[in-house]
């Protein structure tokens, strides 16, 4: 008798099956991000072996040195083998397919926190759409996510404030912004496509790419190897750690992060 763990084999199949997960995802009410990286883990995995085989997921997982002839060797730290087998897990409950899922040990690491003459070299040599993302996210530590919900409304230029609709259950705030990022916003020429209804470009995968080409360009011109390890989410940890050394006050910082 054919079990259902044997039913998938080609890549059409587990492409489908992948397709059927998200769709079942969002019925669930799955955060939007949530559901992106779990797909793109899943993809990322079903290109090196069977997803629909839980055992041979498993042998991946350990194979970091290529042993058994994968078409590449698990690369992933144990932070990020821990977060895809939370994903994975989630998408055999969904199939019926039972396992016991391996557990992995992540070190615990404080994150990279650039100085602030960094992060304004790296907005300073960025265009002018990706310097007033940068700006943005360093003045209110918000999320990308969050960032690229952000509408016109949103944005005050009276108050000189913009108004956060938060993801991950995180509480909405309102924070204020610098003269210098207003002018920023203001200055960015117009894009040459359709008119967005965001406030910045809404395209996450885009932000990223333009922010790594930016960043390595720099890095190497300033020859300063840490420019390059600059992401969004770095701005985030940068602005709290700030925020905390300047008022002592973990509830201030908790509300500026939008934390519950």
């Amino acid at each position: 008798m054919t079990t259902p763990a044997q039913k998938i084999t080609t890549p059409a199949q587990s492409e489908q099956a992948i397709l059927d997960f998200k769709q079942a995802q969002q019925k669930d009410g799955r955060a939007e991000e949530t559901i992106r990286s779990r797909i793109q883990a899943l993809r990322q995995v079903s290109k090196l072996c069977d997803i629909n085989q839980p055992e041979i997921v498993k042998l991946w997982l350990s194979d970091t040195k290529n042993k058994n002839h994968f078409t590449k060797p698990c690369t992933w730290n144990n932070k990020t083998k821990t977060k895809f087998i939370d994903s994975y897990s989630a998408f055999l409950r969904h199939r019926k397919i039972p396992w016991n899922p391996p557990k992995y040990l992540a070190t615990a690491k404080l994150p990279f926190i650039p100085t602030e003459e960094e992060i304004d070299l790296l907005i300073s040599g960025s265009g002018p759409k990706l310097s007033a993302v940068l700006q943005m996210l360093k003045e209110t530590g918000m999320r990308i996510g969050e960032l690229i919900m952000l509408t016109p409304l949103d944005l005050d230029t009276q108050r000189k404030t913009i108004n956060i609709t938060p993801e991950k259950g995180s509480n909405p705030r309102i924070l204020p912004l610098s003269d210098k990022l207003l002018g920023m916003i203001n200055n960015r020429p117009q894009d040459r496509r359709a008119k967005y209804k965001t406030l910045f470009q809404p395209h996450k995968g885009t932000l990223r790419n333009d922010l790594c080409t930016q960043r390595k360009t720099i890095a190497k011109k300033l020859n300063n190897p840490r420019i390059a390890n600059i992401g969004f989410h770095t701005l985030r940890h940068w602005k709290g750690t700030m925020e905390y050394h300047n008022t002592k006050d973990i509830v201030h910082v908790k509300t500026v992060l939008g934390h519950k």
